[in-house]
């Protein structure tokens, strides 16, 4: 009998659509609000621009299009420096407006005017020193008018990154084709993914004579790809932190190569996707593999096997490459000339070079895809023409549980109907992926109105009264992971066991309370500490502590809300009602001290806070000094490690609140991010009266970590 779904398909699909929407309005606001209202160097503090640019070279990239390298200008550049770009939080893959640089001296309309001009692209790669942008979106020309690289202002440039809509356009394109689909048309993989039909049953007989390829295997992994490989539609890989999920994904993927499979794998970021890529590389050399996109980090194992090398190194290359090289020739002779008509007339040529480049180049591109034994992409790229006519026998999705649900359709609707089987991997007990229209108090009208507009659509369904209910609670936050594990049981999962990361009391606190006690430490790990790092460290009460807790119950640590003004735009807008706790960030600072004395480097040392106003006080205090150390957000550090961790909690209020610190999958992810040291500082008062989990959790502390009260003397502050 199948399971009974929370939800019909079609008021599901329509549901997600409502949440998309609202999700986009509300990222796409935030976004404008602070290029409206921001000064350019505001927006440069903030990580969203990067000013006084100029270009460096112009060549032509995948698809035709006029790739320019934006470098600093010589006038900003110091004597002392290597002309290396400040930091900024442009990433490949963003969408940027290159225009104009507004002069220190120009009014406030003119800056507003010049925000508005300029051309639109996407960063294909980020140096330490320049920042390469292909003019135009998604493959598709820019907005006002073809990939015009005449568009490209002279002179001194900025770039500032806007909202991506081309994740939403494609996740809005495959639940309008999904809607349209009638349930009769569904692929089996489809049927149980929604809940109309149960999952196959299982038959290990298949695989019996499996031979693993990775002597390294434990058990849990070994028993994981057998399920998987045997699993007629479906299966989930739960991998806890540090349980050597890639490594089982990898081995998964070369066993479907073994039964002669075609896999298409996904991820939601290009981070975990190059992280595929390079490994499966060096696991098999000789299989062929093409990642779709462009590569976050260029290294070669994976800069070897993406779309844009290829078409260039291939022996199929041949056939674009000429015309490539008189394009390139073209954009140079572009910035030699400043005869308007003569750049007019190379504008024609290009013109017509960049539509045969294209005839050329899809065929090329067509046949590289199409002799790919596994693709891997994006999960958004694999709705991407690359992938249009192409047929895969089993997609992978990793990093699953940070992936919005309709993201996870996209490869299942686009890269063609014969996919058979599903595979996730992830961990649903850490974060789920961002969603800013849940926690976003400025838009609570607009959800109002969605969910009026939702009501009303579902109003043209056949919907229970239970159903009406269940939609409008709906969120984008609930993955496919989170949905099939609820709708089908844990049947359908497997958990890797063993983590080969942390010591065994760091680990020991999240097994008992969110694995249910089931992980272990694998012997070379379970013991170490900061004293047996492979290098001279000294004998001290922190190098021999496993898990620290500095309690700074009793009032003199407060916490301070980020509600200033700085400038025109609230300090806010950037940092949220975002908290901060100087005194805290003191006690860090002195621990930092302590370590690196007895001699650990700072590169070895990452420190965690859930809030952004925290982790300016503490840039503040600690960059300078410890040019190695990582600071980073929780939200951000997912994924990461390091030696050793210290997390500042941050909330000390005598209302005893704990804002979102009270969300247990966020704090999972603090405290599974040291391999041999994990510090916490906080209020215990205040934390344990935030829920039955943090209560437990600062019992746990108080009973087996290194207990201190730090004292106010031995702290510098200011």
């Amino acid at each position: 009998m199948a399971p009974k779904p929370a939800l019909p398909p079609g008021p599901f699909f329509t549901t997600l659509a409502h949440l998309l929407t609202l999700e986009q309005a509300s990222e796409v606001a935030e976004t404008s609000l602070l290029l409206s209202s921001a000064p350019p160097g505001q927006l440069a503090r903030a990580g969203l621009a990067i000013l006084s640019l100029t270009i460096a070279s112009l060549k032509t990239g995948l698809g035709g299009r006029s790739v320019v390298e934006l470098s600093l200008d010589s006038a900003v550049v110091a004597k002392d420096s290597r002309g290396e770009l400040p930091e900024h939080g442009i990433r490949t893959g963003d969408i940027v407006r290159v225009g104009e640089m507004p002069k220190g001296t120009a009014k406030k309309k003119e800056v507003t005017e010049l925000k508005g001009k300029g051309v639109e692209g996407v960063v294909t790669r980020v140096g330490e020193r320049a920042v390469w942008v292909a003019l135009g979106r998604d493959g598709s020309a820019a907005a006002g008018g073809g990939d015009d690289v005449e568009a490209v202002p002279d002179g001194k440039l900025w770039i500032v990154k806007l909202a991506n809509d081309v994740t939403y356009k494609r996740m809005h394109q495959v639940l309008t084709k999904i809607l349209k689909t009638p349930e009769s048309s569904y692929t089996s993989l489809q049927s149980v993914l929604l809940g109309l039909s149960s999952p196959g049953t299982v038959d290990p007989s298949q695989i019996k004579d499996l031979e693993f390829l990775d002597p390294t295997l434990n058990e849990s992994q070994k028993d994981a790809i057998r399920f998987a490989l045997s699993s007629p539609e479906i299966a989930l890989i739960h991998g806890p932190p540090g349980t050597g999920k890639t490594y089982t994904l990898i081995e998964l993927i070369l066993q479907f190569l073994k039964r002669n499979l075609r896999v298409l794998v996904c991820g939601p970021s290009n981070i975990s996707v190059d992280n595929i890529v390079e490994r499966l590389a060096a696991a098999s050399p000789s299989t062929p593999i093409v990642r779709l996109g462009h590569p976050a980090r260029l290294l070669p194992g994976v800069l070897n096997h993406s779309l844009e090398v290829l078409t260039r190194t291939s022996e199929a290359a041949s056939i674009v490459s000429d015309v490539r090289k008189e394009m390139d020739e073209k954009q140079a002779s572009i910035r030699k000339t400043r005869n308007a008509r003569e750049r007019r007339a190379i504008y024609g040529d290009l013109k017509q070079l960049r539509k045969e480049y294209r005839e050329r180049e899809g065929k090329c591109v067509d046949g590289l895809v199409t002799s790919s034994k596994v693709v891997l992409s994006t999960l958004h790229g694999a709705g991407g023409y690359q992938t249009r006519n192409q047929e895969f026998d089993v997609v992978v999705i990793d990093e699953a549980s940070q992936a919005m649900e309709p993201q996870c359709w996209i490869p299942l609707v686009f890269a063609g109907q014969n996919v058979r089987k599903l595979v996730l991997a992830g961990d649903h007990l850490q974060l789920p992926p961002t969603v800013k229209s849940a926690d976003d108090k400025e838009s609570k009208e607009e959800r109002k109105k969605a969910l009026k507009g939702l009501e009303e659509e579902l109003a043209k369904l056949t919907v229970t009264e239970q159903e009406q209910k269940t939609a409008i609670g709906w969120s984008l936050e609930t993955t496919l992971f989170d949905r099939l594990l609820s709708m089908h049981g844990s049947g359908i999962k497997r958990l890797l066991n063993t983590q080969y990361r942390m010591h065994e009391n760091i680990m020991r606190f999240p097994s008992d309370e969110l694995y249910d006690g089931k992980l272990v430490a694998a012997d070379a790990v379970k013991a170490r500490l900061l004293k047996d790092l492979p290098y001279e460290v000294q004998e001290t009460d922190d190098t021999i502590e496993p898990l620290v807790f500095f309690d700074t119950q009793g009032g003199d640590f407060p916490e301070k809300t980020e509600d200033q003004t700085d400038g025109p735009v609230k300090k806010s807008v950037l940092l949220g009602d975002s908290k901060s706790n100087e005194m805290e960030a003191a006690v860090v600072s002195m621990h930092v001290k302590n370590l690196t004395d007895a001699g650990v480097r700072d590169e070895d040392i990452a420190v965690v806070t859930p809030y952004n106003a925290q982790l300016a006080v503490l840039s503040s205090m600690l960059k300078d000094k410890y040019p190695g150390i990582e600071l980073g957000s929780v939200d951000g550090f997912q994924g990461r490690e390091k030696e050793a961790v210290i997390v500042s909690l941050v909330r000390s209020n005598a209302e005893k609140e704990v804002g979102f610190l009270g969300e247990k999958r966020r704090l999972n992810v603090a405290m599974t991010r040291p391999k041999r040291h994990l510090c916490i500082i906080g209020d215990s008062e205040t934390v344990s009266r935030g829920s039955t989990f943090l209560k437990r959790w600062m019992k746990f502390l108080e009973d087996h970590a290194d207990l201190r009260y730090p004292a106010l003397d031995d702290l510098e502050v200011g």
